[in-house]
């Protein structure tokens, strides 16, 4: 008895403590019977999705049901067929398996779209499917998501080509004149030979291979990724476009050569290559976190989780021609150990991926799991353990699995650290953070950025308010000396889901007075909170904590637009809207940059 308890307290996700931040974990799949009802219906059409190519398809799922209840609703499974030959008990293998333990990739309820159906026991809903590499079924449960029963289950459908290549995912290379395209697909190794056909738009196309990585479910550290969340995650394939011209336009696309000579080929995509470093031109870079996925077919898989992630992806889509390269700087998509999931958020994404830099952060729900190295011995992962990020995103880091880098692009350096690992004095990552910051030329990269998912600088979230630290425990203490010492500009943070902005500060004072437009020496570090991506927000402390600029309760984004190496544009956007509620400037020439500031002064000598 006790062991199935604890198997059941993991499966349902209370054991982490977040069951209520992925809805998934709230169904108690592995509870479900079968009481399957013969005189009822439900059937799913068009039976063959994107015939003429595609990733998305309209799904309508039509329902007759004799006895309705209240509580009915509606998993899409994929794969369609499910049954306790999936199973993997994890405490115990003498456990006798449930009827149904995989969760289903998303669910609604029967009464969604047609409030009689209570009283008819008809309705039609309609789900917004991606391709994600195998069949669905429309399963009918009732009872309710904490007992449900299947009632009824309907045709299988299936895209045209399951398997086919999808959803780019561009990111910087390690060199200047690097990028790196990542992609999904249902071929392994075995089938096809991946590549991509890429060149300067209407120059003859070139041809580079990409590598292939996967993972079981094995690689998983523990519930709900290795049990009720595990879905295979298909083939992960990136290759590298190098000796890039600066600022010029590409097309590329993804390609699969199949062991029988044909291919199967991507849509076309393009691309704008990074400028040259320290080149003088428009460049324009987003940063925001903790965003996560949303449904926009109204299913109940993420509707009260993330309601502002759709408006900061469109705001994005709407804008993008405006938009350079993209940091989200961690907490993705919030998958929490449901490996679905990953796919819905690359598909969400795909038309902002595809087109530019889409470079990620590692956050608390992407690494956090005890005993697996992570500095916070917590559950946010839901067992994924980072796995997942490191693998269906590249990064230009040494070794993945430590998710700290530099990269840069044009006027701006970027030094992002991991905030799911020690960052202190005397540990790696601090000596890495030095070395990011100590190495950047700042007459050819007037604009240096740091970022890191949790707040390693300052915050007036409620909670940090509660502890009296108004930053992560241990946050600040090691690093205010590195981002006074280098001049950092400007130091980034997602995990609280809202938007503050600091004066520039160093040890807890304002060291300028201005708010919109710094100009000469700035003396400081700007701290900002832009953890408003989309999921739940957080609410601030009453105090009044005196280095706070602005603040807001809403969802939204920053835009930094450096138009030379003198001038910098500092915007922030609600993803409600697209308009800007925050800004401010920063005009100055070299010299300033290399002046003393406190604690930031380089030796000088008397002698001639």
């Amino acid at each position: 008895m006790k062991s199935f308890v604890v198997w059941f307290l993991v499966l349902v996700g209370v054991a982490s403590g977040h069951s209520g931040e992925q809805p998934l974990s709230n169904i108690a799949i592995h509870r479900a019977t079968l009481a399957l009802d013969e005189s009822l219906a439900i059937k799913a059409y068009p039976f063959i999705l994107a015939p003429k190519g595609g990733d998305t398809e309209w799904v309508t799922v039509d329902l007759d049901n004799p006895n309705p209840s209240h509580d009915d609703w509606v998993g899409v499974f994929s794969p369609a067929k499910f049954n306790e030959s999936t199973c993997y008990l994890e405490n115990d293998h003498k456990q006798q398996p449930p009827y149904i333990c995989t969760a289903p990739t998303k669910y609604n309820f029967a009464n969604f779209s047609n409030s009689d159906y209570v009283k008819t026991g008809k309705t039609s809903l309609k789900f917004q499917l991606i391709n994600q590499r195998a069949d669905f079924s429309f399963v009918l449960f009732t009872g309710g998501l904490s007992n449900p029963k299947l009632v009824g289950v309907s045709n299988y459908i299936s895209f045209a080509n399951p398997k086919a290549p999808l959803y780019p995912r561009l990111a910087l290379g390690k060199l200047w004149n690097e990028m790196t395209l990542t992609w999904t697909s249902g071929y392994n190794l075995l089938e096809a030979v991946p590549f991509i056909e890429w060149g300067r738009k209407g120059d003859p196309q070139l041809h580079s291979p990409a590598g292939t990585l996967t993972f079981d479910r094995n690689t998983m550290c523990g519930s709900p990724a290795r049990t009720v969340g595990w879905r295979d995650p298909g083939f992960i394939h990136t290759s590298f476009m190098k000796d890039l011209w600066p600022s010029t336009l590409y097309t590329y696309k993804m390609g699969h050569m199949l062991s029988n000579g044909s291919y199967v080929w991507s849509k076309m995509y393009s691309f704008r290559s990074s400028p040259y470093p320290g080149q003088d031109s428009l460049q324009r870079v987003i940063i925001f976190g903790d965003m996560g996925k949303a449904e926009r077919d109204g299913s109940n898989e993420y509707s009260n989780y993330q309601p502002g992630s759709l408006n900061t992806t469109d705001q994005l889509i709407n804008d993008l021609k405006n938009i350079d390269i993209v940091f989200h700087i961690g907490d993705i998509t919030y998958a929490n150990g449901y490996i679905s999931q990953w796919d819905q958020f690359t598909a969400q994404v795909e038309p902002i991926a595809s087109t530019v830099p889409y470079m990620i952060a590692s956050g608390n729900h992407e690494r956090d799991w005890p005993g697996t190295g992570s500095f916070y011995d917590v559950m946010d992962s839901g067992g994924e353990c980072g796995v997942l990020a490191q693998t269906m995103f590249y990064v230009p880091a040494d070794n993945r699995a430590n998710f700290w880098y530099s990269t840069n692009y044009g006027m701006f350096h970027f030094c992002i650290a991991d905030s799911e690992h020690d960052w202190r004095e005397g540990s790696e990552q601090y000596r890495f953070i030095e070395h990011c910051l100590a190495s950047v030329d700042r007459q050819k990269q007037p604009w240096l950025i740091f970022a890191a998912h949790r707040v390693l600088g300052y915050s007036s979230d409620k909670w940090y308010g509660l502890e009296g630290s108004f930053e992560e425990p241990m946050g600040r203490e090691s690093l205010q000396k590195l981002w006074q010492k280098y001049k950092v500009d400007i130091a980034f943070y997602g995990h609280v889901h809202n938007y503050e902005r600091t004066c520039p500060i160093y040890q807890n004072r304002c060291v300028n007075s201005e708010r919109s437009h710094y100009s000469g020496i700035v003396n400081g570090t700007i701290h900002v909170v832009v953890g408003g991506g989309g999921s739940h927000l957080s609410e601030f402390t009453p105090i009044n904590t005196t280095w706070s600029l602005y603040r807001d309760y809403d969802w939204g984004f920053v835009k930094l637009t450096a138009f030379n190496h003198s001038s910098l544009l500092f915007e922030y956007k609600k993803s409600r809207d697209g308009k800007v509620y925050d800004s401010f400037t920063i005009s100055r020439d070299y010299k300033d940059v290399l002046a003393c500031v406190h604690d930031g002064c380089e030796p000088t000598t008397f002698a001639s």
